[in-house]
């Protein structure tokens, strides 16, 4: 008779501890992307409930969600230089635009991503009513916060604007205030995007979090096409708040962020949750009191550097702070896309080998992870060196007289190439701390790479020239990431012991050695259509020169990888195929 199979199925799933997010990064300068870094960042990896969607297929969906945000982003960046340009009123635009950002970090956001999503999952499962009036105490108490804060920053503007700005003739101080009266009151729907998404993350829904930076980035598109049909420029002498340009430019991109809030509330409200003002002080917040700290010093830590970048750019260079800006956003793509990807693939394994106490199996996933991160990074970052001029004109040279400035943008980009990978391994990093449950050893890790940034910073006018000052900027921030990972391999062998670094060094040397290669081969490529081409470069060479490098570079260094046998690349090509084919 056949053997009957038992009736009982193991269970699905897996068991995955609840963890404490940390702030993996400062916030981008220049960027509104506060919000959609909370929302990577306060992710708690959990089984999937029944009926719910995996979680894999949810990683692969933020996946393409983050892409769309950033491409997005990227595109009003670009549509932005592209109608004001590079000089004296994009440095201003960035500067305050950065202020938003910074503080909502320090009122909220450090804490956000550290605390509140924990507290988030535990309230919904004990609570008698699903949490649902702790939820609404804790909106009240931040409405109340980010309220008063976001009234406190309007009105020291002008001291916020002193931090970050160096008096001089390459900067502009009054218009840099008028910019921050319009664009501070994102402080408010920052935060309220963040505890809103997190809010429904708890609750597994995952897509509107996600997707709502894109909702912001499109109102900021509509905002720019209405500056570019607008007649005349914006005042620099006198600098005026009444001017038509600098209103439309600024409540636009505050609009944006307050539609990136407000879109998701009715996923919110089909949840079944009621907004409503709660009063009190829920004891279950005092509990993790020690942990908040040692975010909140993580966060404003990170903004040293920052403001050291800032006060550098704005004294010695007019578009320094500009030129960085889209240097680092191009740097955040390639990590945005596949670092996370193999990030929100890994996690999961990690969280649940640290809530078992097994040690060994978190250092074979954190070395899977940084190999993975080293086959589909380091091609990237070669590529990029070679092509980071043409790659500039391409996407910056949309007016001829802006020819020289995105040459400038592609020179800061190549020398800065490097970090693509550093950033990703320190990413990485931190995420084990996570897993861990470990918040203070990430913030004195970011105190070493602050202090190595900011002395570093400081010492670029003394062996610069002006003019290089921002081919400085970027290779700083770059090196920063370098000892980040030194620093964090350092720490993490203490506490985990040996990390299998044999097996990533000779992986990081194949690919190396291939990428190498392949980026000689690209920029080969690149001189010999520079060559064929008449006359100077423009878009139109640069568009050509990077289909014929990008193909170049990328097939012969992925050709060299498989012919060295880099072990890694087949199974780092399939997780990102895997996650987005479950989108």
């Amino acid at each position: 008779m056949p053997i009957r199979r038992p009736d009982t199925a193991p269970p699905r799933g897996w068991h995955v501890a609840e963890t404490q997010p940390i702030a993996a990064v400062p916030p981008e300068p220049g960027m509104d992307q506060a919000a959609e870094q909370a929302t990577e960042q306060t992710q708690v990896i959990r089984p999937v409930s029944p009926g719910k969607p995996s979680l894999l297929k949810a990683g692969g969906s933020m996946a393409i969600a983050t892409l769309t945000s950033r491409i997005t982003g990227f595109l009003w960046k670009l549509l932005l230089a592209g109608v004001i340009g590079f000089g004296v009123v994009n440095d201003s635009f960035n500067v305050a635009n950065t202020l938003p950002n910074m503080l909502f970090e320090l009122l909220i956001g450090g804490v956000l991503t550290s605390v509140v999503v924990p507290v988030l999952v535990r309230a919904r499962k004990g609570d008698d009513d699903g949490g649902e009036r702790f939820v609404q105490q804790l909106m009240t108490l931040a409405a109340v916060v980010l309220a008063v804060g976001t009234l406190l920053a309007m009105v020291a503007a002008p001291l916020l604007t002193v931090v970050l700005v160096s008096e001089s003739d390459n900067s502009n101080r009054d218009l840099v205030t008028a910019f921050a009266y319009l664009l501070l009151p994102q402080i408010f729907f920052y935060g309220l995007s963040a505890l809103v998404g997190a809010v429904l993350q708890s609750k597994q829904v995952f897509s509107p979090p996600a997707w709502a930076p894109v909702v912001n980035n499109l109102v900021v598109i509509v905002t720019i096409g209405a500056l570019a049909l607008m007649p005349g420029e914006i005042s620099l002498d006198p600098v005026s708040m009444s001017d038509p340009q600098l209103l439309v430019l600024g409540i636009g991109v505050t609009l944006g962020v307050v539609c990136q809030a407000l879109v998701q509330l009715p996923a919110m409200r089909k949840t079944g949750f009621r907004l409503r003002w709660r009063w009190g002080w829920d004891r279950r917040l005092s509990e993790f009191g020690g942990l908040a700290l040692w975010m909140l010093g993580y966060v404003a830590v990170s903004q040293l550097g920052l403001i050291a970048l800032s006060r550098v750019a704005s004294e010695h260079a007019v578009g320094a702070w500009s030129t960085y800006s889209y240097v680092w956003m191009l740097l955040q793509l390639p990590y945005g896309v596949i670092g996370f990807s193999i990030m929100t693939a890994i996690l999961p394994r990690m969280s649940a080998a640290a809530a078992d106490g097994d040690h060994a199996k978190v250092v074979d996933d954190l070395s899977l992870g940084n190999r993975l991160s080293t086959v589909t990074l380091l091609p990237v970052s070669a590529v990029m060196t070679a092509l980071g001029v043409p790659l500039s004109l391409a996407l910056f040279a949309v007016k001829h007289d802006m020819s020289g400035q995105a040459t400038t943008l592609g020179v800061a980009l190549a020398v800065s190439a490097f970090g693509v990978l550093p950033y990703a391994l320190t990413m990485m990093q931190m995420r084990t701390f996570n897993a861990l449950n470990d918040a203070r050893t990430p913030t004195l890790i970011m105190v070493v790479m602050t202090a190595a940034k900011v002395l570093m910073a400081v010492a670029l006018p003394v062996v610069l020239e002006p003019d290089q000052i921002v081919y400085g900027l970027t290779f700083v921030n770059s090196f920063t990431f370098i000892v980040g990972w030194l620093v964090g391999e350092v720490w993490l062998r203490h506490r985990l012991g040996p990390l299998g670094s044999r097996r990533f060094l000779v992986t990081l040397a194949k690919t190396t050695v291939a990428s190498v290669v392949g980026g000689l081969l690209c920029w080969g490529s690149v001189t010999g259509v520079d060559a064929l081409v008449p006359g100077p470069a423009g878009a139109g060479t640069g568009w050509l020169q990077l289909v014929v490098g990008a193909a170049v570079g990328l097939g012969s260094i992925f050709g060299l990888m498989s012919v060295l046998r880099v072990a890694e690349l087949q199974p780092a090509i399939g997780r990102l195929t895997g996650l987005l084919r479950r989108r």
